[in-house]
């Protein structure tokens, strides 16, 4: 919308000036779609609904645990585990000169992008769409790969990242379907398993981001990066298995609602 179909072109001052409004255009895509699709389809009853599940907090504390531990403290395992064969692993907490800076974006940026604004769109209408017709399973993974293709342009615009040795075309397809559907169907879960909670999913999601930016390497790229992604993915499909294992080969707790009516 800002940079044209060739991306954003020009001095670095006018990327700069130009990012925000970038950013902006890119958050609005599921929390506006979200929202009007429950205008359309539900009306006045669908917006209470979406407030009362945003609002819904009164929730075990081990959910909380789950939710807001499982994404960093995978990041700290992998990037510590591979820090012991080099140490550009290392999580970038620990090698950058500016913790408060990156600690203050890291948190900021997954409360308010990844957090409030996207899971409106992902859980607050098509999560919910989805259960009426499959379980927690397959929602998770078809909204998973819906996840990592609308996360595509953005990949491709800080394509400098992945620079190296492999091309874009190995790296953005690990980077985004190694592990992003496997997080998602564990996001599904926990909806699941807590009534429902929009809130517990915003900040599910938000501590993924944040984990993300405050715990992964700084600077990795190549065969490097590829090596984080999958060992990562490796270790959130691992987590999958178990909750699976755990619960008897069955992730829903409750059957998919009746057709035509949303929770």
């Amino acid at each position: 919308m800002v940079g044209g179909p060739s991306g954003i072109l020009g001095t670095k001052e006018e990327v700069d000036r130009l990012l925000l409004f970038v950013m902006m255009a890119w958050f609005a895509g599921p929390s506006v779609a979200g929202i009007l699709l429950t205008g359309l389809l539900y009306g006045r009853e669908g917006f209470h609904n979406l407030l009362t599940r945003m609002t819904r907090w009164r929730i075990g504390a081990r959910w909380y645990a789950v939710a807001l531990l499982t994404a960093p403290i995978l990041f700290a395992a992998v990037s510590l585990a591979l820090s012991l064969l080099s140490p550009e692993f290392l999580p970038g907490i620990l090698t950058t000169s500016d913790k408060a800076a990156l600690l203050l974006f890291g948190i900021s940026y997954g409360l308010i992008g990844g957090g409030f604004l996207e899971e409106l769109g992902w859980t607050g209408f098509a999560v919910p769409r989805m259960r009426l017709r499959f379980g927690i399973l397959a929602t998770g993974l078809i909204v998973g790969v819906l996840w990592g293709a609308y996360h595509f342009s953005v990949m491709l615009w800080m394509s400098s990242t992945y620079s190296g040795a492999l091309p874009l075309a190995i790296l953005l397809p690990a980077q985004l379907f190694a592990w992003l559907p496997a997080y998602r169907i564990l996001m599904v879960w926990v909806y699941d398993r807590t009534g429902e909670s929009l809130l517990l999913a915003m900040l599910m999601h938000a501590s993924l981001s944040a984990g993300m930016l405050i715990l992964q390497p700084l600077a990795i790229a190549g065969v490097a990066l590829l090596t984080y992604i999958l060992v990562f993915g490796a270790a959130l499909w691992a987590v999958v298995g178990a909750v699976t294992v755990a619960n008897h080969g069955h992730l829903t707790r409750q059957p998919p609602l009746p057709r035509g009516r949303m929770a």
